[in-house]
């Protein structure tokens, strides 16, 4: 109970309350939160979804992604409606998730304290990125403010992305879109772009659960940002997503093969495949030179 009224006090659910730490979560409770992740993890508790699993996910289109975490039970993990600096530059990575909200002069206080006896440097809107890993991906909930509203600009951006080598997303804006341009490597997911300074905001928790719209997104989800909009993946479906996702796209790259050299027709391919299709698919896959690191079995699992 002292737990789950902790996380609640850190999403800013619950209120009333002082707490000793008001930043981050400790490492049990980011692992019970996280507990259907069963890989490995950063030092304190983060899952850490392997860097090759997250080389293979920019290959998945966000419908594919989307019907697996459907038919999980995860039909809430999208978010459209975005602006961003390179729209054809997918942004794939772990989520470092962080939640801002509106100043007020008691509440900053407090954090501003709570952060010098962390020996955190700077404000708060540059904590969250000392604590950025490689191959992260900084997602904050602005709620959604534009102007006063800029997370980042160009020196926070650049920052970003030598701790990270990755990008961002940020249910809010930021400055100096011409300077972040100019990263190269860099790409952002914003709601929009302005020129002022951030203002009248605090930043309220670092590896938190955050909203961004309408997702929940828990600190070390899989981050999957292409030009159609951003899907959250939970880590522990991370490789139920890959795999299918490139069986689907092995079946049908056999089946258009076979197609053209008119093999089968349209009605044997676009059907229940018989075994004797089945056989064919397996002795095409393995002699693949291009293959994809699945097994017969992975591939047998989702006829």
């Amino acid at each position: 109970m002292k737990t789950l009224f902790r996380l609640l006090l850190l999403a800013g659910l619950a209120g009333g309350a002082v707490w000793s730490d008001p930043l981050t979560l400790s490492k049990e409770e980011m692992v019970a939160l996280t507990a259907k992740w069963t890989g490995e993890r950063y030092p304190d508790g983060r899952p850490r979804v392997p860097e090759a699993l997250l080389e293979r996910m920019k290959k998945v289109s966000l419908e594919e992604a989307w019907e697996v975490l459907k038919g999980q039970g995860y039909g809430q993990q999208f978010e459209g409606n975005w602006q961003m600096i390179h729209p054809d530059q997918p942004v794939v990575g772990r989520a470092l998730t962080a939640v801002y909200r509106p100043s007020r002069p008691d509440y900053v206080e407090h954090v501003q304290a709570a952060g010098k006896a962390e020996g955190r440097i700077g404000a708060s809107n540059s904590w969250p990125i000392d604590m950025l890993q490689r191959g992260d991906v900084y997602v904050a909930d602005g709620f959604g403010k534009i102007a006063d509203g800029t997370l980042i600009g160009d020196n926070l951006g650049n920052a970003i992305y030598a701790k990270s080598g990755n990008g961002v997303v940020f249910d809010g804006s930021v400055r100096d879109l011409e300077g972040l341009a100019e990263i190269e490597g860099f790409n952002a997911f914003v709601r929009g772009w302005h020129p002022s300074a951030i203002k009248d905001m605090i930043l309220g928790g670092v590896n938190v659960p955050v909203r961004v719209g309408g997702v929940t997104v828990l600190p070390g989800d899989v981050v999957l940002a292409k030009r159609g909009g951003v899907i959250f993946i939970p880590p522990h479906l991370a490789e139920r997503v890959v795999v299918t996702a490139e069986v689907v796209a092995l079946k049908d790259r056999f089946g258009h093969q076979r197609l053209r050299e008119g093999k089968y027709t349209p009605g044997e391919i676009d059907r229940a495949w018989t075994p004797e299709i089945k056989a064919d698919f397996l002795q095409w896959f393995e002699a693949l030179p291009d293959r994809p690191p699945l097994t017969r079995e992975e591939i047998e699992k989702r006829w």
